[in-house]
């Protein structure tokens, strides 16, 4: 008996070291699938998400503890109040990135919704309700982001990100301040010229009525003109959300192969 308490007393000192640095890296896959696309979704169930943080622990885990890369291993570190925080602060930087893409959609579609007047109808049921456009294309990025494999790229990024995010060290307020302004600006960018055509269409159109409103003062232009702004927005919604979602599913393509560097 003394024997076999001996050798479990062994053991578990070499799984004591283990456990912690699995709750080290429990805490930033979980602090970025909350907010990554697809898993972030407040309509997914919390017992999914939580699944779904598991199986990217035990995944992530063994990569991590045999990395060769420099400063990518958790060896030695312990579970302190430090130590979490900055591996929540990393997660929670990693999941920005690509969260920030779908909101580039959901922005675009609050857009197009105000330039087509749908913005004010069909609004969906979730926390925070959103223009028929902006549910249309957040689905449809969804798609497009399981699809080419974004799930797994995920996995990647949390396996490299502790080359880029070595744990125990906190990062550079400057720099991820200059970094986070620097991607939320371009991603405006982006959103304003997934609706332009619809801003500039729009902007034409009531030029026109209102030339039209001008020439015939009798006319009522309101009950003419708002019906066929909002077909003509539908038919140049079903035309151009193709080539939409494909220049989106190009600059997320290369968030994902560069998720901490330039646009």
């Amino acid at each position: 008996m003394t024997g076999l308490i001996a050798q479990l007393s062994v053991i578990f000192g070499i799984a004591e070291p283990v456990i912690w640095q699995a709750g080290l890296v429990f805490l930033r896959v979980g602090a970025a699938v909350a907010l990554l696309p697809g898993f972030g979704e407040s309509f997914l169930p919390q017992r999914v998400k939580m699944t779904a943080v598991l199986v990217m622990t035990a995944i992530v885990l063994p990569a991590v503890l045999e990395a060769p890369l420099p400063g990518t291993r958790l060896q030695g570190m312990t579970f302190t109040p430090g130590s979490a925080g900055v591996e929540v602060l990393a997660g929670l930087l990693l999941g920005f990135t690509l969260r920030l893409m779908i909101l580039c959609l959901q922005i675009a579609g609050t857009m197009i919704g105000q330039s087509v007047s749908l913005a004010q109808m069909f609004n969906g049921t979730g926390p925070e309700p959103q223009p028929i456009v902006s549910n249309l294309l957040t689905l449809g990025g969804l798609v497009l982001f399981c699809t080419m494999g974004g799930l797994v790229r995920s996995v990647e990024l949390l396996v490299y990100s502790y080359d880029i995010l070595p744990p125990g060290q906190l990062p550079d307020p400057g720099e991820i301040s200059r970094w986070a302004l620097g991607l939320s600006a371009r991603a405006f960018a982006l959103a304003f010229t997934l609706s332009a055509p619809f801003i500039l269409a729009a902007l034409l159109y009531n030029l026109a009525l209102g030339a039209i409103n001008r020439a015939m003062p009798s006319l009522m232009v309101t009950f003419i003109g708002a019906p066929a702004l909002t077909l003509g927005g539908l038919i140049l919604l079903a035309l151009a959300s193709p080539f939409l979602l494909q220049s989106w599913q190009d600059a997320l393509a290369g968030r994902l192969l560069d998720p901490f560097g330039a646009w």
